[in-house]
């Protein structure tokens, strides 16, 4: 073997090595590069889920606001709508005090509280109404006025009960069947 084909066989085997050499380099560059493509895309891929998670919460969020502001403004016009119709109501029952029917009602007030308190009671109605009970009630009648509506308010002789029959208080006490009604 001369020098020439030695220097040849090692030009070939240092071809062959340094071959070998940049096959591997380029087969972990291509790794590298597929390693760190696969990265980005779950990085994108988790940042796209999160960024879908974080707007359907925050759409969530938005829907539940607004359904709740559409309720309170619902309950809101509701309540200002019942609360005028009950204004009204009374209105109307200020409007019954001056109509003829009001005295036989008011008689009839007046009956109930004695079967109720008995014979020996005290009756209080409006300064307005003090001609109409003076003369249901007689001498068991209390010419000081009450601040009432309409209707009247009988108490037993000794104070220990009391039959509040007035507008107000009916009206108070039924507001929720008024209310319901008016719905």
């Amino acid at each position: 073997m001369t020098l020439e084909d030695l220097v040849e066989e090692i030009r070939r085997r240092g071809e062959v090595e340094l071959k070998s050499i940049t096959d591997a380099e380029a087969k972990e560059a291509a790794r590298l590069r597929a390693d760190r493509d696969r990265r980005i895309a779950d990085i994108r891929a988790e940042s796209a889920r999160a960024t879908e998670a974080e707007v359907a919460r925050e759409r969530a969020q938005r829907i539940a606001a607004a359904k709740l502001q559409s309720r309170k403004q619902l309950y809101e016009a509701r309540e200002k709508r019942l609360g005028g119709a009950v204004a009204r109501t009374r209105e109307l029952l200020t409007e019954f005090t001056d109509s003829p029917a009001y005295a036989p009602t008011l008689k009839r007030m007046y009956q109930a509280a004695t079967e109720q308190l008995g014979k020996s009671i005290r009756v209080m109605g409006r300064g307005d109404d003090a001609a109409v009970l003076g003369k249901i009630a007689g001498k068991s009648f209390d010419p000081t006025p009450a601040p009432i509506l309409g209707g009247l308010v009988a108490e037993t002789a000794d104070g220990s009960r009391r039959l509040n029959l007035s507008f107000d208080e009916l009206l108070r006490l039924r507001e929720d069947r008024v209310r319901e009604l008016l719905a």
